[in-house]
């Protein structure tokens, strides 16, 4: 894999030699003091791996489209209030201490989604389309229930809520075959553990 690593250089903006390596599969931007991003992704047909994380950027150009083959995206520690459109073949994806308000469209490829610390009021019914999901990381934002959509990811094993002002959880958390883990630290609202014993009877752990 052909990779360029430019983590923490103080670079304030994208070098122009990044944008004339076609042949990159990943690149590493994290912590550079970036606050907006040329849209010139398609330069990079091949990228495989993108880190973002631990910038300034308000915004993500639409162009990241472009990066058919990406597995892995990492926009933590971010400004961003908004998502463009992603490759239908991300598996990872990380966008964590933002000031995203809901979920962007997610693709169905995700395997593990990180949304951690946010301002996140509710999870779409689009939610069900993530069939290929097994963790979910939503500690930190402002959700009070799931939707009762949240049945239909029959390969999730984690979710995490801590920190939530969850107030109830839908019944269909108890129709997910391979669910292990719920983790609800931090949580005060919750009226009602019943749910937490029949989970538990099932074999998954429920931390609260």
């Amino acid at each position: 894999m052909k990779s360029l690593n430019l983590w923490k250089k103080q670079l304030g903006e994208v070098p122009e030699e990044v944008w004339r390596d076609a042949d990159l599969e990943s690149l590493v931007l994290a912590d550079n003091g970036l606050t907006s991003l040329p849209d010139r992704f398609a330069a990079l047909p091949h990228l495989r791996m993108l880190d973002l994380g631990h910038n300034a950027l308000t915004s993500i150009p639409p162009s990241i489209a472009a990066l058919t083959d990406l597995d892995f995206l990492y926009l933590h520690d971010n400004a961003l209030t908004a998502i463009p459109r992603l490759s239908e073949r991300i598996r990872y994806l990380n966008i964590s201490e933002n000031r995203l308000a809901s979920l962007p469209a997610l693709p169905a490829s995700l395997v593990e989604l990180r949304a951690m610390d946010n301002e996140i009021t509710e999870l779409p019914d689009a939610i069900r389309n993530l069939q290929r999901v097994r963790e979910l990381h939503l500690r930190n934002n402002l959700l009070r229930t799931l939707p009762d959509a949240i049945s239909e990811l029959r390969e999730l094993r984690q979710i995490d809520l801590r920190g939530n002002p969850i107030e109830r959880l839908p019944e269909a958390l108890h129709d997910l075959p391979r669910l292990e883990k719920v983790d609800l630290r931090w949580v005060t609202t919750i009226e009602s553990w019943d749910f937490a014993e029949r989970l538990e009877a099932k074999g998954c752990l429920v931390y609260r």
